[in-house]
């Protein structure tokens, strides 16, 4: 190994040498320039993309929408290839600059709320659904929530990164998040053998974080890597991922905020359920 890095004493960001995301990413936090959010008529603002992160908002106000809760949104798109995170008025919302955020405005209130699992448990108990209450199964729900919250970013800042996103092909990392992320697969194979849903027999916040993640890596494209990480070794997560899959809200939710792939999986933005309507009645037969 005659070319192999050695550290320097002393790190110093290149921008050069992050491939495709190195314009947006920097070692400091705070705004890089005025940038206004949009506000639409709802109460409940969203700014974000169609990320996995993304998804479990979007697809939690459509169940939400769903059961009859008043759970109207705006959903405006952040792009983050164009650095739209670092505008003023989204690091005013959120100041680690990361989607999805979510902004409760009634009258002259309004209240902030950033990272993906917050939100969830915020809208859960705001509308009352998909967290219990109390008691052993609510701490079950939390336990495979922040499971979740925990595992993903070995599977996108880790395996996802370097499987698909960075400028080379480095096999000691690929290697290291490949085991990673098999390994994370087997463990919710072996609970989803046993339960219905993540948590157990109730659909529940769990399954809404996991999906977007999971679900999309092997029943969709997700980094395209069904082949590479055998997926089929894992036929409860396969079962469950349908099932999650052929459910009218996340059909809704995962193609709000959304930019790429087919016509009938793109809606920029969204302000009502005819905006997602209007995108689905695109969908062949």
């Amino acid at each position: 190994m005659t070319d192999q890095y050695v550290p320097p004493k002393v790190w110093t960001h290149d921008a050069e040498s992050g491939g495709k995301w190195a314009i947006v990413n920097r070692p400091v936090s705070g705004a890089t320039h005025e940038q206004a959010l949009p506000v639409g008529e709802h109460e409940l603002q969203l700014y974000s993309i169609a990320t996995p992160n993304g998804q479990k908002v979007t697809i939690m106000l459509e169940e939400l929408l769903a059961l009859g809760k008043a759970a109207e949104y705006d959903a405006h798109m952040i792009q983050i290839g164009e650095g739209d995170q670092f505008g003023s008025g989204f690091v005013d919302v959120n100041p680690n600059s990361k989607i999805p955020a979510l902004v409760y405005q009634s009258g002259e209130d309004s209240e902030a709320v950033f990272e993906s699992a917050s939100i969830l448990v915020y809208l859960a108990e705001k509308f009352g659904v998909l967290l219990p209450e109390k008691g052993s199964e609510r701490t079950k729900v939390f336990n495979w929530l922040f499971w979740l919250h925990g595992s993903a970013p070995y599977l996108g800042g880790g395996f996802g990164h370097f499987y698909a996103y960075a400028p080379e092909k480095f096999e000691y990392a690929i290697n290291r998040f490949t085991m990673e992320t098999k390994r994370q697969l087997d463990v919710l194979d072996k609970q989803l053998a046993k339960n219905e849903f993540i948590a157990g027999d109730e659909y529940s916040i769990a399954d809404i974080a996991t999906w977007p993640w999971y679900g999309n890596l092997v029943v969709g494209t997700q980094y395209d890597a069904q082949e590479f990480l055998q997926v089929d070794d894992y036929p409860h997560v396969q079962r469950w991922a349908n099932a999650m899959l052929a459910r009218p809200a996340v059909q809704r939710g995962r193609i709000v905020n959304r930019t790429w792939g087919e016509a009938w999986e793109q809606l920029e933005n969204r302000h009502s359920a005819q905006d997602i309507d209007d995108v689905l009645a695109l969908k062949p037969e």
